[in-house]
């Protein structure tokens, strides 16, 4: 499905229509067609938009399939950025992804999204409200649109934090396995996280570091400032996924404390037992000249021993720091 706007800076207002606008496109000097793609891009599609803005074929080739890396490709008279968006249904760290490609050229935007994307449609509500800066050419919409794709995942990162600073207190409190369950798939999610992140980061160094076309020289400091929102998105992901994997270490080291506890507890207890059990052993035996067999105080004098024995050992043990 396409959705059609033409932006009219001078009067600072946008019309929504069908393929017309791309008339009046061209007839009126200094507007802008933004070309919204919100479905497969078929074939035909693509060789309608190679015929009429000139895209690249390998462009739109990457741009239709719904599994590619992000990148970013720099043409004679357009750019070529492709997102790892966010699905629209994705507030938590479990969460989905889509295919967002952007065309840039001097007076023309082309987006193309595999799924419905919260980014896009923010991009266009903030158009029908009139939002100044979003009239100063194409590749101000685009810098726009880039900033509300980083925008959503540094939400998605910062409500994580609290969730991980509560597992930290049950890791040392009263963590269980479904603690650790959770844990394993935050580090699960961040890993995919930091691997688009990271190619984000990549893509728009790129767009930073050249003369683009579709992007002026007046975007500079723009597509600086959505660099830096990207760059700390991708730290806060490697941050959060060495706290994970902190976690998870932790978990383990004071389960494994937890452990070597009880076993110390139980191997004092069978060293105590083991010289009363031997005894006991000892003068269980049905032989006629048993020691002690018919002395009146016999009995009571091997309890007394037996008493004294176990007493010895556990203030021993007290005394190492054991118990």
């Amino acid at each position: 499905m396409f959705e059609i706007r033409l932006v009219l800076p001078e009067e600072n207002r946008i019309e929504a229509g069908g393929p017309e606008l791309l008339d009046s496109w061209r007839a009126r000097s200094g507007s802008i067609i933004w070309v919204d793609i919100a479905d497969q891009l078929t074939a035909a599609d693509s060789q309608e938009l190679q015929d009429f803005f000139g895209l690249h074929p390998l462009a739109l080739q990457d741009a239709a399939r719904d599994r590619h890396p992000p990148k970013f490709e720099r043409f004679d008279d357009h750019s070529f950025l492709l997102f790892k968006g966010l699905a629209a249904d994705s507030d938590s760290i479990d969460c989905g992804t889509i295919q967002l490609a952007i065309f840039v050229g001097e007076n023309f935007l082309v987006t193309r999204h595999s799924g419905e994307s919260r980014s896009v449609e923010r991009l266009a509500h903030e158009l029908v409200e009139g939002r100044p800066d979003l009239f100063r050419g194409a590749g101000a919409m685009a810098t726009r649109l880039c900033r509300l794709i980083v925008q959503r995942y540094l939400k998605v990162l910062f409500a994580l934090e609290p969730r991980l600073e509560e597992l930290e207190q049950s890791v040392l409190t009263t963590g269980d396995d479904t603690v650790l369950a959770e844990l394993i798939g935050y580090k699960s999610d961040l890993t995919r996280l930091r691997r688009f992140l990271h190619y984000h980061v990549d893509l728009i160094a790129e767009l930073r570091h050249a003369n683009n076309p579709g992007f002026g020289e007046a975007l500079h400091h723009d597509i600086v400032d959505v660099y830096e929102q990207q760059e700390r998105a991708a730290s806060l992901a490697d941050l959060f996924y060495q706290q994970s994997s902190d976690l998870i270490d932790g978990y383990i080291s004071v389960s494994s404390h937890r452990l070597n506890q009880i076993m110390r507890v139980l191997t004092i207890i069978t060293a105590v037992f083991v010289p009363l059990s031997f005894l006991a052993g000892i003068y269980g035996m049905n032989f006629e000249n048993m020691p002690e067999l018919h002395s009146r105080w016999g009995y009571f004098t091997l309890l007394g021993l037996m008493a004294v024995i176990a007493t010895v050992l556990v203030l021993t043990f007290r005394r190492k720091r054991w118990l």
